[in-house]
């Protein structure tokens, strides 16, 4: 049996209406400027629009090897993130992921504002929870590349319908902790061992 490739593209996607400057993104970023210099990092702000942000990521990634590249994703950037990884068969790691966006972001719809600057404002369209509708898709086409770090204790998604969402892939459920995942650098050790980083 052939090693598993190292990951040499990395991609980190945030979650609604967060930021590349959330603490997860900002502390992944952090450790693989410090131990893996080499590996290409992209965390870039999403777009409000979905149909929008993944014609960003695919335009983005475009020229990345897909046997070496893989994604992070939180919340909403979870579901992205499964996205990306079913379009391409690259390693992916999701933290709390968004399983129904459209049912659960349809009551957002309106003028919002970011999390991490209360300054900004930016509109969620209605036109935009049909453009989530658009983006599902079915059965994980390789379970085995999935790792999904699940917290029962989450305040904005139900822990279930995550489990029964990627349960056939590879799984770490969590007992306590809540949405952010505030005790993340507990859990980065694992979550680096499933990416292997060059």
């Amino acid at each position: 049996m052939e090693p598993t490739p190292k990951t040499t593209h990395l991609l980190y996607l945030h979650g609604f209406r967060s930021s590349p400057h959330s603490s997860k993104a900002r502390m992944m970023a952090a450790y693989v400027e410090k131990h893996h210099p080499a590996v290409t990092w992209w965390c870039p702000q999403l777009p409000a629009s979905p149909k929008e942000a993944m014609e960003l990521l695919q335009a983005g990634t475009r020229d990345w090897p897909a046997a070496t590249m893989a994604v992070v994703g939180s919340s909403l950037g979870g579901f992205y993130a499964a996205a990306v990884a079913q379009g391409t068969g690259c390693k992916a790691v999701l933290l709390n992921p968004a399983v129904y966006p459209a049912r659960d972001l349809e009551k957002y719809v309106g003028d919002l504002t970011s999390y991490h600057d209360p300054e900004e404002h930016f509109v969620f369209e209605a036109c935009f929870v049909q453009e989530l509708r658009d983006l599902e898709f079915g059965p994980l086409i390789r379970p085995e590349q999935f790792y999904a770090l699940i917290a029962k204790g989450d305040e904005v998604l139900d822990w279930r319908e995550m489990l029964a969402r990627y349960g056939a892939g590879q799984v770490r459920l969590l007992e306590g902790g809540d949405h952010a995942i505030s005790d993340f650098a507990v859990h980065l050790p694992e979550v680096l061992a499933h990416l292997q980083l060059a």
